[in-house]
């Protein structure tokens, strides 16, 4: 196979938040041109444009000028059908034929066909490219990703892909991995809910928590979450890398699917609820790892809040 030629694959970014930045980052560091950047928070656009070398767009229509291929992250639904306009100075506004924009965000299965569709009016092309991994990861470019769409697009941003992530997979037509996406999150959800469950049982219980969670690492018991959550659970640190406003939001999205299948998810009801009760008390922006706020005795959340704000100080100073 010849060499990826990099130079050919301009690159955009549209949502600079922590994971838009840190695959910008990273992109650039492996020698991808990352020519313009854009952000609702100009101040954030402007500081890693200088980093990366890359222009911050005062407007969208300027990415899709600047790059040929435009990776968008984005929050919801109502942001990505937004920046996905062919009018004014949305990113399908002036000349796109050509362009691809793969696009990362948590968002509906209809919301990725209609973006699709969008695109193809004016000559351009669009992809799914879920991610299943954190901050660190992007910053890596370990990502795990899922991508959906016509297979020609999928092959024709290989090298970009590949350069981001650890394990490529590619799930089928649009929409199909924005639903692989929402059942990852979805379980991952009912597991983090479930680990904090036992957790703070055995903590009510006076049960030593370390050799709790080693006896649930060789047992029925264990999870991912295990590994990635369990000890931020005990020590309170629930400094974000996925926050219980994203779970609750994401667990919507599966619901949302199960409904019109006529299917009935009561775990899924319930976690989701979990996360929603933290958005209710202020602890939205923690890390899902807070849901262990509302199950281990004695806790309210307020001295967790505390130490993620704390540690951001510092980290600022």
């Amino acid at each position: 196979m010849p060499p990826v030629r990099k130079a050919h694959y301009t690159v955009g970014v549209v949502g600079l938040g922590r994971m838009g930045a840190n695959i910008a980052r990273h992109l650039k560091d492996v020698g991808f041109p990352v020519t313009s950047v854009f952000d609702i928070n100009t101040k954030a656009a402007t500081s890693l444009g200088r980093e990366v070398g890359a222009k911050a767009a005062k407007k969208l229509s300027d990415v899709s000028a600047a790059a040929d291929y435009i990776i968008t992250v984005v929050t919801d639904d109502k942001a990505m059908k937004n920046i996905f306009s062919a009018r004014g100075d949305g990113l399908l506004a002036g000349k796109v034929k050509g362009k691809v924009f793969i696009n990362c965000a948590t968002i509906s299965p209809a919301t990725h066909i209609e973006v699709e569709k969008r695109a193809a009016k004016v000559g351009a092309r669009a992809l799914e490219g879920c991610m299943a991994s954190s901050i660190t990861q992007a910053r890596k470019g370990t990502l795990y990703l899922m991508c959906g769409g016509k297979k020609p697009v999928f092959d024709k941003c290989r090298p970009l892909l590949d350069a981001m992530s650890v394990d490529l997979r590619y799930v089928g037509s649009t929409g199909k991995a924005a639903q692989v996406k929402a059942l990852v999150n979805m379980v991952m959800n009912i597991n983090t809910a479930g680990l904090a469950e036992g957790l703070g049982m055995g903590k009510a219980l006076g049960l030593d928590l370390k050799l709790l969670m080693e006896i649930f690492s060789q047992t029925g018991a264990n999870s991912r979450v295990l590994e990635t959550d369990g000890e931020d659970m005990v020590a309170r640190d629930h400094e974000c890398y996925f926050s219980a406003a994203h779970a609750a939001k994401d667990s919507g999205i599966a619901l949302k699917i199960a409904r019109e299948k006529k299917l009935d998810l009561p775990l899924a009801r319930a976690s989701k609820a979990q996360f929603d009760r933290m958005i209710a008390i202020g602890q939205g922006e923690l890390d899902k790892s807070g849901v262990a706020e509302l199950t281990f005795p004695g806790r309210s959340g307020s001295k967790a809040k505390k130490k993620v704000a704390k540690k951001k100080a510092a980290k600022n100073r």
